[in-house]
């Protein structure tokens, strides 16, 4: 550094030094330091604004990433709710059906089983389902099965810890019953619907009305007389036609029950109805 040069850097260095006594120690320079401050703020606002916008920004990412993984958490716990809602919906429609399935069951003359449905064939022109109960709970082809409104169908294939069930809905199936309300007999066959039975050879003069409900008759011993198989919701009189059509639907739910019930015979052939049916008539 030239000689020059770096006296006047002692100098300005002795001159801050001197203002900076004087300041300290009396007021002279107070106007003066504000009227530079008022001066220089600008500068010193724009000097500041990288800073500021470092900072900004900093704080908005990390702002932006705590609700981010806030929002996860809500969702995640938010499904985990709705998950416990639905599962306590289902858990009390199985409740409902186990309670009018019981209530069922203690009014049958014989002895039942319980089980629940597995799973249903996918076959579209077959109205099957299996069960999860088999030889092994003693179950036997033929065995009549019913669900807490009536009956269901009847088990045509056992293995050892589960069965296949032909419901009383599809079309190779048909069972013997009559009107409650006055004995008369048909035979409602399946037509390959859930929620429609069709009577067969019904004379056009039968004293049958919509309405009326079917049970089984007992008739060619498949079956327990005495239990409802469908109600009448339809009857066409066709003009010169002997026979009426007649449909009528299932009294068990076909499409919904997931707990049925298998009826034993513990005395014979024959299965004493329940009282409670004939109540749905009234």
């Amino acid at each position: 550094m030239p000689p020059l040069q770096g006296q006047k850097v002692t100098l300005m260095v002795a001159m801050a030094l001197a203002l900076i006594w004087v300041d300290h120690h009396y007021p002279w320079l107070k106007p003066v330091r504000q009227q530079a401050a008022w001066v220089l703020e600008p500068a010193q606002s724009t000097a500041m604004v990288p800073s500021v916008l470092v900072e900004w920004f900093g704080e908005s990412a990390a702002t932006r990433q705590e609700l981010l993984h806030e929002n996860k958490q809500l969702s995640a716990r938010n499904l985990i709710l709705e998950t416990r809602v639905q599962r306590l919906a289902a858990l009390e429609a199985e409740n409902v059906e186990l309670r009018q399935l019981l209530n069922a069951s203690e009014k049958l003359g014989g002895r039942v089983l319980v089980s629940s449905v597995l799973a249903v064939d996918p076959d579209p022109y077959s109205q099957q389902i299996f069960i999860n109960k088999g030889s092994e709970d003693g179950v036997f082809v033929g065995q009549p099965v019913l669900d807490a409104y009536g009956l269901l169908g009847q088990v045509i294939d056992v293995l050892p810890n589960r069965s296949r069930v032909l419901m009383i809905a599809d079309s190779n199936h048909a069972i013997p019953v009559q009107v409650n309300r006055n004995g008369v007999r048909a035979i409602a066959a399946g037509t390959g619907a859930l929620d429609s039975l069709e009577l067969l050879y019904v004379p056009s003069t039968a004293d049958i009305k919509e309405g009326d409900l079917l049970i089984s008759s007992g008739l060619g011993r498949r079956y327990p007389r005495g239990y409802p198989v469908a109600t009448v919701n339809s009857i066409e009189n066709i003009a010169g036609k002997p026979f009426a059509r007649v449909s009528a639907e299932p009294s068990a739910h076909l499409d919904r029950s997931r707990h049925l019930l298998l009826l034993f015979n513990d005395e014979g052939t024959h299965i004493t109805p329940p009282d409670l049916w004939q109540e749905q008539q009234k």
